[in-house]
């Protein structure tokens, strides 16, 4: 399918998470009180962390059939994964965090292809607003800066599928609204299928195209 399918199973330590969802476009908000199973879904679609059993495709790709036993590596599913605390690698720069993803692309090899990475690298930077903080390491930088070079890093690779887990939480309110106008342009330059997981009602009405609410790994 051109958007996403997901059907996971995968045995909690107080449940089963079982969820079956999938929408063509745009971007889905997942909410659902702590423990209720959120991240491990996004973790599953990632392949950090295998289902028991299920299937997950998007954009016309099959990256998990237990059935047929497909299980697409993490490294090889073309998604970009934001976490909740950024993850970024405090001993590399802003520039050198971001393209930590692309040198790990095979065409980064071939001389046209790299310079093609490095001046979409630049397009992104110049995007978020965090061109002159390339050089700048993520302990000098302030929380909002810090999350949009994250953002930044996970668009980078130009991924099939965006998976934000909590992206604003760290962020004061003043930044917020910041970076929520912000994030709006990205959504509709990028159109990238996206999912969302928030605790927000604001950001769930804000942001939301599609939305589901976990209890006990369900979907109500």
């Amino acid at each position: 399918m051109s958007g996403l399918y997901f059907h996971i199973m995968k045995e909690l330590d107080h449940f089963i998470l079982d969820v079956e969802y999938s929408f063509d476009k745009g971007l889905l908000v997942i909410e659902g009180e702590s423990g209720a199973g959120k991240t491990t879904l996004l973790n599953c679609i990632a392949g950090l962390t295998s289902p028991d059993e299920g299937s997950i495709a998007y954009e016309n790709s099959v990256v998990y059939d237990s059935a047929r036993k497909i299980n697409i590596p993490a490294r090889d599913r073309r998604i970009g994964y934001f976490f909740q605390n950024y993850a970024l690698f405090p001993h590399m720069t802003v520039v050198e965090n971001i393209c930590y993803g692309i040198k790990n692309k095979p065409e980064y090899k071939e001389s046209q292809k790299r310079e093609e990475l490095v001046a979409y690298t630049e397009y992104v930077m110049q995007m978020f607003g965090i061109h002159h903080l390339k050089g700048k390491y993520p302990n000098s930088i302030s929380g909002g800066e810090k999350q949009r070079t994250a953002f930044a890093r996970a668009i980078v690779t130009k991924p099939k599928l965006l998976l934000l887990d909590e992206p604003f939480s760290a962020l004061d309110d003043n930044t917020k609204k910041a970076v929520y106008r912000e994030f709006l342009q990205i959504k509709e330059v990028f159109r990238i299928p996206t999912v969302l997981i928030t605790h927000n009602p604001q950001e769930s009405n804000l942001f939301g195209d599609h939305k589901i609410v976990l209890k006990h790994g369900r979907i109500l």
